[in-house]
């Protein structure tokens, strides 16, 4: 998992490192448990790996209402930022996975690489907001430190919507406003906190809507993973909003 700025060093680097390890150490565990005792998620073939709060998951299951208990359910637990599934769902193919902005590092080596320039490792060379893709796409599209160096983020939030399938997830994630990391980078020309993305995901004029199934910070990253809604499709109600918004 990418993360900008420069990493912290000496004993404090360690000691936050040796915490990362711990929570996730636990936050594995508590996933455990919630498998072998949910009888919802029972007998489901998918490998678990937690890295600095991120849930991954790997695998097959039988129908999409699998997938979708799988990922909501371990999204509730304490501590989980993000969840990003590699998982097929019945008979579906292999997973359409995009990143965009990669660069030379992609989040899975399997994803199919986006950027403006033609770097090593980069796969298809295009804009962000004009993505040389159909309608629908990709079933998974990550934005992992890309958005806060767009002018225009909106546009880039229209145009990702436009290309990721009903049913898929946009996994983005960018630097907390209230971290050093979020202006360490002169580059980066917007800011982001969770609020931000409650902007996507209510209704607005000009702004395709997105439903949010979990937003976090762990104080120094945001987390969004969205679904795009539909058009005439009713937004996320107000309750659900409250889990991640003021």
């Amino acid at each position: 998992m990418c993360r900008s700025g420069a990493a912290p060093t000496g004993y404090g680097a360690g000691m936050q490192a040796t915490r990362a390890r711990l929570r996730d150490r636990t936050l594995a565990a508590d996933v455990a448990d919630l498998r072998a005792h949910d009888p919802r998620l029972a007998g489901l073939d998918v490998a678990v790996r937690v890295d600095g709060g991120v849930v991954h998951l790997e695998g097959a299951v039988p129908a999409e209402a699998d997938r979708a208990s799988l990922r909501d359910l371990i999204g509730r637990l304490r501590g989980v930022h993000a969840v990003w599934d590699r998982v097929r769902a019945g008979d579906a193919g292999p997973l359409r996975v995009l990143d965009v902005g990669s660069g030379g590092t992609k989040q899975y080596a399997g994803n199919v690489g986006v950027d403006r320039a033609a770097l090593p490792g980069v796969d298809v060379v295009g804009d962000l907001l004009a993505l040389p893709l159909a309608d629908g796409a990709c079933d998974r599209v990550f934005a992992v430190h890309v958005l806060e160096h767009l002018t225009d983020v909106v546009a880039a939030m229209n145009e990702l919507h436009r290309v990721v399938a009903p049913g898929g997830v946009l996994h983005a994630m960018s630097p907390d406003r209230a971290h050093v990391n979020a202006y360490a980078d002169p580059t980066h020309v917007r800011f982001f906190d969770v609020q931000t993305f409650k902007h996507f995901c209510t209704p607005r004029a000009g702004v395709r809507s997105w439903w949010p199934h979990l937003v976090s910070t762990d104080g120094a990253s945001i987390f969004a993973d969205l679904s795009p809604l539909a058009p005439g499709e009713g937004p996320a109600p107000p309750e659900h909003l409250a889990r991640f918004f003021d």
